[in-house]
């Protein structure tokens, strides 16, 4: 056995072994995922039995994981307060149920550049959708491991105050944290704080290696409890890739230091790195992954400079620096943002976190009698954070594509790598992320998106770096009981347009013009000047209703200034003219009618005018051959007469309007008018770009 150990030993001190382990993998995985998967399932499948796996109720909306034939994201609307609570106190984690409900695709990203559910669910085996028709349980849970998370999750659910943050920094459950708060974090970088990681992991390890020393049991045996411990505790946060990588690191570790192998740190984390790949090549698609990798690896890399500053801020700064340096790629790549105080921030949250917050979560865990002090302290945690929230520090920049994260990196790492000998990769980095910052203005574009928020209109013209929306889209809500309401307010624009601005590297609207005041043309106003700088509003001519009174009174705080009667605009030289300037007595043909001159490019925008605007339109002004029209109140047979189509000729025809919507959108007799246009649907194309380059369109839709 000794000589045995002694010959690995002497194989684990060969770096280029586990460089070449680490490539090995690396080509394995972009193999595996590469190539197709499919489901068990298929589409025609209504009865289902399966295993739940996690449970999350907002409001009357309840989401199940669930184990079958394979996995299934399910989704069912609880029709009363009697039946939410009755499965809330019927049904747990791993409890067998029968379900008879119907399979459906999820749908790719129908805007560009944002989150893609359907690659989401794909890279984690889901290939379906669940919705529920009807459930009834089949057998109580008959795993000790899910009655032993049930446990804990019941002990956290009668925490009255502090509940939700030990679902996140216990279980990893982030979902009940509140979701202004959650974005917050994320703006001022230190949202990683609250997933689990390697820190827990550490402090857990720590914690009871320390207790089980000192009763003095052997050194293998506590490991290997520990590591049990560990296993069990991989299982209970759903097996998050940081906790993944942290677990597997540590017993790797162990392994190390118990059989004295002596193989490096860098060595253990590759080997650590390429053994969960092997498992698990889809893990490396994973974001959390990506950030808990990468920064891990390079922090282990960067020990001996991290180590040679002299002091503890001195070193947690560079850490901070470090960290914050490798993640800008992935952050950028993702998020289209970085906060520049975050380095600053992450010195301050992270011991507060660490010696604080995370400690008292555990004692209240253990003593729910401490459950008002954890409050005050995630209370004062909370306003500081909204404190730091308000400094503007936020840099938004355009999505770089794969080959510019590359270059990052590679600048990245040669920078650190060059630290203390030379500053000119240092500068050659800064001039870089500042053409990047810069791309809008060194790089001129022309281009229309009408974007897909449903059943509503929004739409985006950029000209060189001057950018205007027309509308900002809404989604109605109807009045509900108590328990039905969301405890999240999930705003549309927070999805859709407003990070779609942010990928684009738009971070300023010179114009925000409202066709007319109806939900599904400004119902995500608010959010969005309270998100992003608009310099100007233009509202419709008519008096102002209920939704408008509310918005102007945002503008007038925020001194932004809003305009009605315009008759006509000027963006980087493309001229606006706004056809409507009479006043009608419905809100719908009171909507701003646009016709633009985009590079040549005729565009006509009908906001939801009617028939009767059209008419007039027609007698005022002479319009022929448009070459694109935004379709009027989505296709509904209130606009879009033959006579108005026929006479204005358009090529492309746009109707933005929501899939399967309640009002039949849009018209047979619309779609008839419209045959000897090319049509284009948000329902169905997703968003629908025009590029202009050299008075010619190139057109690009995302279809769901």
């Amino acid at each position: 056995m000794n000589l045995l150990l002694s010959k690995l030993r002497t194989i684990l001190q060969y770096n280029w072994l586990f460089y070449l382990l680490f490539l090995i993998s690396i080509i394995y995985s972009i193999v595996v995922v590469s190539l197709p998967k499919e489901s068990i399932y298929s589409l025609n499948d209504t009865v289902f039995n399966c295993i739940i796996t996690d449970i999350y109720v907002d409001g009357n909306y309840l989401n199940l994981k669930l184990d079958g034939k394979e996995k299934l994201q399910a989704s069912y609307y609880f029709s009363s307060y009697l039946e939410k609570e009755k499965f809330l106190n019927e049904y747990e984690l791993g409890d067998y149920i029968y379900i008879e409900g119907n399979l459906k695709e999820a749908s790719n990203n129908t805007n560009p550049n944002l989150f893609n559910y359907k690659k989401y669910l794909y890279y984690n085996d889901i290939y379906y959708l669940l919705e529920i028709d009807s459930y009834s349980k089949v057998k109580d849970n008959d795993n000790i491991l899910y009655a032993l998370k049930n446990m804990i999750s019941n002990r956290i659910e009668k925490i009255d105050k502090s509940s939700h943050y030990l679902k996140a920094l216990i279980l990893g459950d982030d979902r009940y944290i509140n979701k202004d708060i959650v974005n917050i974090y994320q703006d001022i970088g230190i949202s990683h704080l609250f997933a689990i990681s390697g820190t827990h992991i550490t402090v857990f390890a720590g914690l009871l290696l320390f207790f089980l020393k000192k009763i003095r049991m052997e050194e293998k045996i506590r490991y290997f409890i520990v590591t049990i411990f560990l296993l069990f505790y991989m299982f209970i946060t759903g097996f998050s890739p940081s906790i993944i990588r942290a677990v597997v690191i540590f017993i790797l570790l162990s392994i190390n230091k118990i059989f004295r192998l002596k193989m490096k740190t860098l060595n253990v984390f590759i080997l650590g790195i390429s053994f969960i790949l092997f498992l698990n090549p889809f893990i490396i698609f994973q974001i959390g992954f990506q950030f808990s990798a990468i920064i891990s690896l390079v922090l282990i890399s960067c020990s001996n400079l991290i180590n040679s500053q002299k002091g503890y801020f001195r070193k947690v700064f560079i850490t901070s620096l470090i960290s914050f340096l490798v993640s800008l790629p992935i952050c950028l790549y993702n998020f289209y943002q970085i906060n520049i105080l975050s380095v600053i921030y992450n010195m301050f949250f992270i011991p507060f976190m660490n010696c604080i917050l995370f400690p008292f979560t555990l004692i209240t865990f253990l003593f729910p009698i401490f459950d008002h002090v954890l409050s005050f302290i995630i209370n004062a945690m909370e306003c500081i954070t909204r404190l730091c929230g308000s400094i503007p520090s936020v840099l938004v920049f355009r999505k770089p594509n794969i080959f510019i994260v590359l270059l990052y990196f590679i600048l990245i790492f040669i920078m650190l790598k060059q630290w203390s000998r030379s500053k000119f990769m240092v500068y050659i980095f800064i001039v870089f992320l500042v053409i990047h910052y810069n791309y809008n203005y060194i790089f001129s574009s022309d281009y229309i998106i009408f974007i897909d928020v449903g059943q509503g209109d929004s739409i985006l013209i950029h000209s060189h770096n001057e950018s205007l929306l027309i509308d900002t889209g809404g989604k109605i809500t109807y009045k509900k009981e108590e328990w039905e309401e969301s405890t999240n307010n999930n705003h549309l624009s927070d999805n859709t347009v407003i990070p779609l601005l942010k990928s684009l590297g738009i971070r300023r609207l010179d114009y925000l013009i409202l066709t007319h005041g109806d939900y599904d043309h400004m119902g995500e106003a608010i959010n969005l000047v309270n998100k992003i700088n608009v310099e100007k509003v233009i509202l419709n001519n008519d008096a102002y209703k209920e939704l408008e009174l509310e918005f102007i009174e945002v503008l007038e705080k925020k001194k932004i200034p809003y305009y009605q009667n315009i008759k006509e605009l000027n963006i980087n030289n493309n001229q606006l003219f706004f056809l409507n300037n009479k006043v009608y007595d419905n809100e719908n043909d009171n909507s701003n009618v646009i016709y633009i001159d985009f590079k040549e490019i005729k565009l006509l925008l009908m906001g939801d005018a009617g028939v009767e605007v059209e008419e007039d339109i027609l007698e005022k002004y002479e319009l022929n051959d448009i070459d694109i029209l935004k379709v009027g109140h989505h296709g509904s047979k209130t606009s879009s007469s033959k006579k108005f189509i026929d006479i204005i000729n358009p090529k492309y025809a746009v109707i933005s309007v929501g899939k399967n919507n309640r009002f039949g959108h849009p018209n047979n007799e619309v779609l008839n008018n419209l045959n000897n246009s090319k049509i284009y649907r948000t329902d169905q194309h997703g968003s629908i770009t025009f590029m202009v380059k050299k008075n010619k369109l190139k057109i690009e839709t995302h279809a769901p």
